[in-house]
């Protein structure tokens, strides 16, 4: 089965496009089946992949297309349905259903019939929206990246009231799985301290933190993961530890 895991934070900026790319890419480089979807109209991941599509998610959304013809490939093991500023036009769709409850269950019908991978990692809006509620109940595990200032934290409050809510809803279980700090300098007083009270708040959950790096600002400019522009870099030293938390995170839960 595969795991679902969401990329969320409501405050733009933290992180959250360069986290799901390089989570996705390190779980493919360890020999994983990772599929991405990228719920943002501002189509980040087609864009960092430096890919070229014919169909996205709205295809799929409007019943212009299956689900296997969304798909594109974008690296060894790793494929990704993309999506575009065209989203609006899947919302509108939303909102004009006349049953409340099929409109936010259209992404776990649309997506039941995906098989053969091992990680599905959907890059959230940071807008709260119906099609992103409607993404939170087929996600399993949430993953927060949170920058270090006061409105990431806001952003992330803003996600854990909305995972209380998504957690409501009969036989969906919607956990958080980590929350990664982004951004970070450790010389700063003020990381330390967003750090300190992200331990403080989520004992257990909080990852290490991905450090401020320019290779990381600069990949996307190349198209690359961190792994492929620079494997030596701090970030790419942060980033495949966090694929092995993530990794780790699963064992344990099959454990439990």
């Amino acid at each position: 089965m595969s795991r679902i895991i969401g990329v969320l934070n409501y405050k733009g900026g933290t992180g959250k496009t360069t986290t799901v790319v390089n989570l996705a890419v390190g779980l493919a480089l360890r020999g994983a089946r990772v599929l991405c979807v990228d719920l943002d109209a501002q189509s980040g991941l087609a864009t960092y992949f430096g890919i070229k599509y014919r169909y996205s998610l709205v295809d799929l959304l409007l019943d212009r297309a299956d689900l296997q013809t969304c798909i594109t490939p974008v690296r060894d093991k790793l494929d990704l349905i993309p999506c575009d500023n065209s989203l609006i036009q899947a919302e509108s769709a939303l909102w004009r259903m006349r049953d409340e409850n099929m409109a936010y269950r259209v992404m776990v019908d649309k997506m039941k019939l995906l098989d053969g991978y091992d990680y599905v990692i959907i890059d959230h809006s940071p807008s709260l929206s119906l099609l992103s509620m409607s993404s939170l109940l087929y996600v399993r595990e949430l993953i927060v990246p949170v920058a270090m200032n006061y409105m990431a934290l806001i952003g992330t409050r803003q996600v854990i009231e909305t995972l209380k809510t998504v957690s409501q809803v009969p036989d969906h279980h919607l956990r958080l799985s980590l929350i990664v700090p982004t951004f970070f300098f450790e010389r700063y007083r003020k990381d330390r301290e967003v750090m300190e009270t992200l331990q403080r708040h989520f004992s257990g959950k909080v990852a290490d933190p991905i450090r401020a790096n320019v290779k990381l600002a600069e990949a996307p400019s190349y198209q690359m993961s961190i792994y492929e522009y620079a494997a030596r870099s701090s970030g790419a030293i942060d980033y495949a530890r966090l694929v092995e938390r993530v990794v780790s995170n699963g064992a344990s839960s099959k454990v439990s």
